[in-house]
């Protein structure tokens, strides 16, 4: 196993503002995890090295579905299945996916004005968390699953970094 080692990108340096921050954190993570996967061969992305059955595929395919709902509005009747990505779909196709529901939600999250706000995203019958909330989870959720990505990258080939 080579060992591909890239230059480590410190984390951002964002404006001052809190909602300047939330978000370039926000996008460092995305784009580290995206980065993550983008790349990784078949058929190794989508086989897990570890017991709980985790897949470097599986990860980015489970977090396109936390950003679609949580920005977006979209339902997720099954969490865990989103961690299972359809097997027709290309490692291309689901980092392009990523990063389309990614943009998607920055061009809602454009519209918030007031980090107080709820997040403005139908979701009939249920509370609507704050814009400050779900950055912060947002932040929490693809923060913890790009570690797990570092790891199982790291297994797959020996790459390292972001």
């Amino acid at each position: 196993m080579p060992n591909a080692r890239r230059r480590d990108t410190p984390p951002p340096r964002t404006g001052g503002t809190e909602v300047e921050t939330l978000r370039g954190f926000l996008d460092y993570l995305r784009d580290s995890i995206a980065a993550k996967v983008d790349g990784a061969p078949e058929p190794q992305v989508r086989t897990s090295a570890v017991p709980s059955g985790t897949t470097l595929l599986g990860l980015l395919h489970h977090l396109t579905h936390v950003e679609g709902a949580m920005f977006l509005g979209h339902t997720v009747t099954d969490w865990q299945a989103t961690f299972t990505p359809p097997p027709t779909d290309s490692v291309e196709e689901i980092v392009a996916r990523y990063r389309e529901v990614v943009a998607e939600a920055d061009t809602v999250l454009d519209t918030c004005a007031d980090l107080a706000d709820p997040v403005p995203r139908p979701k009939a019958g249920r509370p609507t968390p704050s814009v400050r909330w779900a950055l912060t989870h947002m932040i929490e959720e693809t923060g913890r699953h790009a570690g797990h990505a570092d790891i199982l990258r790291e297994l797959i080939d020996g790459a390292t970094g972001r």
